[in-house]
């Protein structure tokens, strides 16, 4: 099986955001240092102690990874990693960023990179996962995410954080509300979520057709448990949701569903769901956009605003 180094990774991420945004992670971590191996891989070991786990399972992808001139990633397998971009000056909060791409891929710069640039220049650390595809295996991705959790909590005192969130979009954003509803203790659970324009249920008419097929394949048991507006309860972490009313890719009743669900558990949640936008704008910027317009418009100015004081909120 070929594998990708650190190194590797680390060139790989270099190349993209010196290439495509200019801004570079303080630190690359590979999740799993001797591959999706559950019996060989136990996570990372730092001075004896393992502070995330392993793998769980291997996803059946192999052959190294395959990247586009926008940083969309495919067919990550043991080159799972986490982009840490560490503030000089933390004002106490990182968020986890999920990047989309239907469970397909990683949109690793407009929903990671520029992510990851837009909350450190705000003095918010951010840690961008680049999870394994689950190729049918639906719980890796999830692995993956709050393994990066793991380490994240590990080293919060180091950094200055006290809150760590989690912000996902599209499948990502599923993903992202996967984390915030299926944590295992209190080290996965996040603080806080936003999610933009996400995928939430798995029901079919409803759901992104790609990302149920990737994710569950239609076996009806991972169907029940990924459908996210079913997994809320009291616990869920206070979330934000942003979204368009035109998008044509991922149906608003989506983000409805987990809306009412939050509603209806009296946890701390709100929407904003702009006129203008369609689907994948995240944090795009002008050289992606060629003689484009940002879909968001003048809206974009909004879409800032409300995170930025959803985020003071949650400190």
């Amino acid at each position: 099986m070929k594998r990708l180094s650190l190194a590797c990774i680390a060139a790989l991420t270099l190349s993209l955001t010196v290439g495509a945004v200019g801004f570079t992670p303080t630190r690359t971590v590979v999740l799993y240092p001797e591959g999706q191996d559950p019996a060989r891989c136990k996570g990372i070991q730092e001075e004896g102690v393992y502070i995330t786990g392993g793998p769980g399972e291997h996803n059946g992808l192999s052959g190294g990874i395959s990247v586009d001139d926008r940083g969309r990633i495919t067919n990550i397998g043991d080159e799972a990693c986490i982009d840490l971009y560490l503030p000089k000056k933390c004002n106490g909060q990182m968020i986890v960023v999920c990047p989309g791409g239907g469970y397909s891929l990683v949109s690793s710069v407009n929903e990671g990179e520029n992510v990851a640039e837009w909350l450190y220049r705000r003095g918010i650390g951010a840690c961008v996962v680049k999870y394994r595809l689950p190729n049918h295996h639906a719980n890796v991705p999830l692995t993956d995410v709050q393994n990066a959790f793991r380490y994240c909590r590990a080293h919060a005192a180091e950094w200055g954080v006290f809150k760590l969130g989690v912000m996902g979009f599209s499948a990502g954003g599923h993903l992202a509300a996967s984390a915030a509803t299926l944590y295992t203790d209190a080290a996965t659970k996040p603080d806080f979520a936003v999610l933009v324009y996400p995928v939430i249920t798995m029901e079919e008419g409803i759901t992104h057709k790609g990302t149920r097929e990737n994710l569950t394949a239609g076996d009806s048991t991972m169907v029940r448990k990924f459908s996210i507006e079913e997994r809320v309860d009291h616990n869920t972490p206070p979330t934000l949701l942003l979204l368009s009313a035109g998008d044509r890719t991922v149906a608003p009743e989506n983000s409805i569903r987990y809306f009412e669900a939050m509603a209806s558990h009296k946890v701390k949640v709100e929407m904003h769901i702009f006129s203008a936008g369609n689907h994948g704008y995240g944090f795009v910027k002008k050289q992606f956009l060629g003689k484009a317009k940002d879909p968001l418009g003048e809206q974009r100015r909004d879409f800032d605003n409300i995170l930025e004081r959803f985020l003071s909120e949650c400190r």
